[in-house]
């Protein structure tokens, strides 16, 4: 187990501009992930492509400016940098139109990528970059390596096949599903079963996964742990948006998990996390620790 300085993360796969009517933000799931494993204390980087336009030159100096490795991003000289348009219903919930072809689907290892890979503790990924076969077939590559291999489902239609989902999952020593997509893909794989704790059981069985949680939007979250379940019941906010909490749940629960916390002391940090990225506008808003006890203390009191 190792302290939060030393805990080295990985992220592989996009990194775009989330456009909401006339601004734009830095995004993409793995990005997510990263910056908030970073802002938790760990060393993390990032592997992907942009393109040599205005829009990359910016996403890779605002990665750098955050302290995360960039020497992994590549620059194509072909395709543009990733653009998403996002639309927000009146719930926060948002919908995504994912600009193709883009930069990021094209991602090649370099010298750089091979090397932080080969030095990483934790690898996280996830479905949507593997709707191209160059990214996809990167992807493959770097499954190939002992690494400890984070699944963020993240499903984007149509942006994925139940074949494809299944062998990343059982690529995987943790995965991470919101509760539709729990539901969408155990229908998919002929489970019997209906609710969410079955099914985490019937996915962990199929796929030989150890650790498995399901977010519930409001309602918490769910952790199947060496053998054990776990719960969050949620943490009422006033949601600005939901873009970007899921990814920091996750990089929340993984750093927790990883560097010596309880699970249920962990699944409730993540919580408290993500509730505070949906009441925020954007995927990356600046947390302090002391924000989120705060804020976990008033649900107790």
């Amino acid at each position: 187990m190792k302290n939060g300085k030393d805990l080295r993360a990985i992220a592989y796969g996009e990194v775009l501009w989330d456009v909401f009517g006339d601004e734009k933000k830095i995004g993409g799931a793995p990005l997510n992930v990263a910056l908030r494993m970073k802002s938790l204390g760990c060393n993390a980087g990032m592997i992907s492509c942009v393109g040599n336009d205005e829009n990359g030159e910016k996403i890779i100096d605002s990665i750098k400016n955050s302290g995360l490795e960039t020497s992994a991003i590549t620059i194509s000289e072909e395709f543009p940098t990733g653009i998403v348009q996002v639309t927000l219903d009146e719930s926060g919930s948002a919908s995504y139109e994912i600009q193709y072809p883009s930069a990021w689907d094209k991602i090649i290892l370099n010298d750089s990528a091979k090397l932080l890979i080969k030095e990483a503790d934790i690898l996280i990924y996830g479905s949507l970059i593997c709707r191209d076969q160059v990214s996809r077939k990167t992807l493959e590559e770097i499954l190939q390596n002992d690494i400890y291999k984070v699944f963020d489902v993240n499903l984007r239609k149509p942006h994925y096949t139940y074949e494809l989902l299944e062998n990343l999952m059982k690529s995987a020593d943790f995965i991470k599903f919101n509760d539709e997509e729990i539901l969408e893909i155990a229908s998919a794989l002929k489970s019997p079963h209906t609710n969410i704790r079955e099914n985490i059981a019937f996915i962990a069985s199929q796929t030989q996964t150890e650790a498995i949680c399901v977010t519930r939007g409001k309602n918490g979250a769910l952790l199947y742990w060496k053998g054990n379940l776990y719960e969050n019941d949620g943490y009422p906010v006033k949601v600005a948006d939901t873009v970007g909490a899921g990814d920091s749940f996750l990089a929340t629960l993984i750093t927790s998990l990883h560097t010596g916390k309880e699970p249920q002391d962990s699944i409730d940090y993540a919580c408290a996390v993500g509730a505070l990225v949906a009441a925020s506008p954007g995927a990356n808003p600046q947390i302090s620790d002391s924000a989120i006890n705060e804020f976990m203390n008033k649900k107790h009191l």
